[in-house]
């Protein structure tokens, strides 16, 4: 119950409502390490430029009081994405992107480490409109960046 407050409470701090043509996209991996080693890694919000492999360097700014995290990637590909909630006892936060190249307007996205079945897992999700592309061309964009840093954990993990 927790957790699906949080995940409300991120949606309304987006100041976003879905629109009736949102995609959703939801990726999880399971590894046999604990949740705790799990959040380590990847629960600060900047960390994902340790552990992502198209992410090149990762700063953090506070503006008016949020958290943001600039992001430059491999390629020189800018995004700046703002976090919406992040709670370490229930291992998860939430984001928006705010400016991206990427072929998405509304972006929100939750990533969550939780026990499954004394496995832990680690889920990826969000909700978005594609931008300038068709819904299948913008899930397929994300999908290959979910899959690609679930795929850098999984091996980090030796699973």
């Amino acid at each position: 119950m927790k957790r699906a407050a949080f995940v409300l409470t991120a949606v309304l701090l987006a100041g976003l409502s879905s629109p009736a043509s949102a995609a959703e996209i939801s990726r999880s991996l399971p590894v046999g390490v604990s949740v705790g080693s799990v959040w380590e890694v990847i629960g600060p919000f900047c960390a994902i430029a340790k552990w992502h492999p198209v992410v090149e360097s990762c700063s953090e700014e506070v503006i008016d009081g949020a958290t943001y995290r600039r992001l430059v990637t491999v390629d020189g590909a800018e995004l700046l994405e703002k976090q919406l909630a992040h709670d370490d006892a229930i291992t998860t936060y939430s984001y928006s992107i705010v400016e991206s190249p990427l072929p998405v307007e509304n972006y929100v996205s939750t990533l969550t480490v939780t026990d499954a079945s004394g496995r832990t897992r680690i889920t990826w999700q969000s909700t978005f409109a594609p931008k300038g592309v068709s819904e299948p061309d913008a899930v397929n964009v994300i999908a290959g960046i979910y899959d690609a840093g679930l795929l850098a954990l999984k091996k980090r993990f030796g699973q």
